[in-house]
C-alpha cells in the first residue's frame, strides 16, 4: 500500500526579542507591523505563528498584554494559523511578566525554554555604528552579563498554570541536556505526548549548527520518548537558518523561519519580511517532494485545542 506523503510544518517567528532595530530596517516593531508581517507569513505557507511584543515607541521589547491585544486578535481574525505566544520573552523580563500574556489568553500553543542558560550575541554591537535608538547598544553589550533564566521550578510553573488552560507547547531545546528536562518533565506526568521539540542551533550558549549536533538530538530525543512520540522541527540561527532547516526536513523534521532567527535569506542579503524565508523554505520543501501541512494538519499533527477556547 502506498504511503500519504509526510507533511511539513513551517514555523515562522516573527519579531523575537534578540535582534534591535538598528539590525535591520525590516523587523517590525508596531503592531501593525507585527499583524501583517505575520499574515503575509500565514498566507505563503506558515502554520504557526510564533509571536513577541515590541514597544511601539522604540522598538524595545515588552511583556505588556496591552500591546499583545493590539496585534493578536488581528491575526487570529485574518488568518487560521496557529498563534503560538512566547514565555520567554527576553532576559531582562521576570517570570511574572512573561507570563502576563498568555495566562491571560490561554493560546493553542506557547513556547517553552527548556533551561536555564547563557543566550548572547553581544559581539553584534562592535559592528554596529549607526543606532536608531539608545536603548539598543547597552541591551547587545549587556546579553553578555545576562542569563536566560528557567528553572525547574519556572518550568513546572509554567506548565502548570498554562497546561490548565489547554495550551500545548513548542519545547526549545539548545542542547542536549534540555531534551533530558523534558523527559523528566514527562516522568512527572506534567507533558504528554506527542511533543513539539524545537531543536535550535547556531546560538551562542547552545549547541553549534553543526550536522553531527543535528544528528545527535535526533538520535537523543529518539531514544528519550520514541520518534512516534514527538514531532521534531529544527532552528538555525542567523546564517546557519536555511541550511539547518533544510537538514532537518531531509531527516523527517519539522522547520522553523522567521526574523526572529535570522535577519537574511541570503549572504549580505535581507528579506523584507519574514514571509519572503517561508516562500524560500516552502520552494526548497516542495523541491524536495515534500508536502507543507496546513494550520488545520498542524493541529491535528501535535493535538491543539483549536482557537475556539483562545480569548484573544
Amino acid at each position: 500500500m502506498k504511503q500519504s506523503s509526510r507533511k511539513v510544518i513551517i514555523s515562522c517567528a516573527i519579531t523575537g526579542s534578540t535582534h534591535t532595530p538598528s539590525m535591520s530596517e525590516y523587523l517590525p516593531l508596531t503592531p501593525e507591523q507585527i499583524a501583517r508581517h505575520s499574515i503575509e507569513a500565514a498566507e505563503a505557507g506558515a502554520a504557526i505563528i510564533h509571536l513577541h511584543a515590541r514597544n511601539p515607541e522604540d522598538g524595545r521589547p515588552t511583556p505588556d498584554p496591552a500591546v499583545y491585544r493590539q496585534f493578536v486578535p488581528v491575526i487570529a481574525a485574518a488568518t487560521d494559523a496557529v498563534v503560538n505566544i512566547t514565555t520567554g520573552g527576553s532576559t531582562r523580563m521576570t517570570l511574572a511578566e512573561r507570563l502576563a500574556y498568555p495566562l491571560r489568553a490561554g493560546p493553542e500553543m506557547c513556547s517553552l525554554n527548556m533551561g536555564s542558560m547563557n543566550f548572547s550575541i553581544h559581539g553584534v554591537a562592535g559592528k554596529i555604528t549607526d543606532w536608531r535608538y539608545d536603548w539598543e547598544k547597552p541591551y547587545l553589550e549587556g546579553m553578555e552579563d545576562q542569563v536566560f533564566r528557567n528553572t525547574f521550578k519556572d518550568i513546572r510553573h509554567i506548565l502548570e498554570e498554562l497546561g490548565a488552560k489547554g495550551t500545548r507547547f513548542e519545547f526549545e531545546c539548545y542542547d542536549v541536556g534540555h531534551l533530558y528536562n523534558l523527559a523528566y518533565f514527562a516522568e512527572q506526568g506534567l507533558v504528554k505526548a506527542p511533543f513539539f521539540i524545537q531543536s535550535i542551533f547556531g546560538v551562542l550558549g547552545g549547541l553549534g549548527p553543526d550536522p553531527e549536533n543535528l544528528m545527535l538530538m535526533r538520535m537523543t530525543a529518539d531514544r528519550l520518548f520514541g520518534r512516534e512520540n514527538y514531532q521534531f522541527s529544527v532552528l538555525g540561527a542567523g546564517r546557519h537558518q536555511m541550511p539547518s532547516v533544510t537538514l532537518g526536513a531531509l531527516m523527517g523534521g519539522n522547520v522553523r523561519v522567521g526574523l526572529e532567527d535570522s535577519i537574511y535569506i541570503a549572504k549580505g542579503v535581507p528579506p523584507t519580511s519574514s514571509a519572503e524565508q517561508v516562500r524560500k523554505i516552502r520552494r526548497i520543501l516542495e523541491e524536495l517532494s515534500l508536502e507543507v501541512a496546513t494550520p488545520a494538519e498542524a493541529r491535528a499533527l501535535l493535538q491543539l485545542k483549536g482557537p475556539q477556547t483562545v480569548e484573544f
